[in-house]
């Protein structure tokens, strides 16, 4: 037997529960995995107040990350055998797989080798910012040398991640932060600019900073009122990537502007897609840059602050 974390119906943390169950045995395409260490993340959070991208279907098991050792494969499972460690990367639905447990199933095509320099805490907290931020940034948006990147909560896990990602290509990281209290630490992790968006006019500080021009990509994971913001200071032709609902307000969409500067607006869930495709191709981070963002947590369970 083995213990689960089960939910019967929506509400906070109070309606979790542990769940005796047999331990599973892994069907076609199915990796068995002793739990070592788990991500928590907000989109956990709204799927246990049944408020995420999809309808939970109840009694529902929960949680996008994880990290351990491989007990058992199915049929058809190849790269992985039983004492391997992997880790689990946010690329399937809550309704079908879950972290949150002694012993999970996964889908081998979210199973990848765990990174060496990581340990298994680390390794549980940092994938689902890093390829929330590669999907958009990269797969898609394409961020290259001379672009300009905006950064909205560029203090959460996928902000430092989207920071990171950015410079790695070339492109130039304009993080926002309310206040310049996380000035310092912004800049440390590798921030090209800093605007402070209680203290200064934002859309004035990114036209100065990129000589008028505006930047190509916004990654926002807030949205609400002060969206229009954001599109003011895009470039013509720019796009915006939303990955987030942190302001639960009304998202205003300024027309005028918007004719005016022809952007792109979109709503990302890259993480899942990503996952899917190019897991293999973000290990450069992971086994380098990444490690950085995790290390300050002591403890054995890591929280993830991204919302995909």
């Amino acid at each position: 037997m083995s213990r689960t974390i089960k939910f019967g119906k929506a509400g906070g943390p109070e309606v979790l529960e542990f769940i005796e169950t047999r331990v599973p045995t892994p069907g076609p395409r199915e990796v068995r995995i002793n739990v070592k260490a788990i991500g928590i993340n907000r989109a956990e959070s709204m799927w246990r107040n049944d408020a995420y991208i999809e309808p939970v279907k109840f009694p529902a098991g929960l949680g996008y990350e994880a990290a351990g050792i491989v007990d058992a494969v199915g049929k058809d499972v190849t790269g992985f055998a039983a004492g391997d460690e992997v880790n689990l990367v946010p690329s399937f639905s809550m309704n079908q797989y879950f972290t949150y447990g002694e012993v999970i199933l996964a889908p081998d095509y979210a199973v990848v080798k765990h990174p060496k320099s990581l340990s298994f805490i680390e390794a549980a907290s940092i994938w689902m910012m890093f390829v929330t931020a590669y999907g958009a940034l990269i797969e898609d948006a394409k961020v290259t040398k001379g672009d300009f990147v905006i950064v909205p909560a560029a203090s959460s896990s996928v902000g430092l991640a989207a920071i990171q990602i950015a410079n790695y290509a070339g492109a130039t990281s304009i993080a926002l932060t309310r206040t310049s209290q996380k000035r310092k630490r912004l800049l440390e992790t590798g921030a090209e600019h800093v605007i402070a968006t209680e203290e200064v006019d934002l859309v004035q500080e990114v036209m100065r900073i990129t000589g008028g021009k505006g930047a190509r990509v916004a990654f926002d994971p807030v949205g609400g009122p002060n969206f229009p913001k954001l599109i003011s200071a895009l470039a013509f032709q720019g796009v915006v990537y939303i990955y987030g609902a942190l302001s639960e307000g009304v998202t205003p969409l300024p027309v005028l502007e918007m004719i005016a500067k022809m952007p792109t607006i979109k709503g990302t869930i890259s993480g899942l897609r990503v996952g899917m495709r190019h897991v293999e191709r973000l290990r450069w981070n992971l086994s380098s840059k990444a490690s950085t963002a995790a290390r300050s947590s002591p403890s054995s369970i890591v929280r993830s602050s991204s919302m995909t």
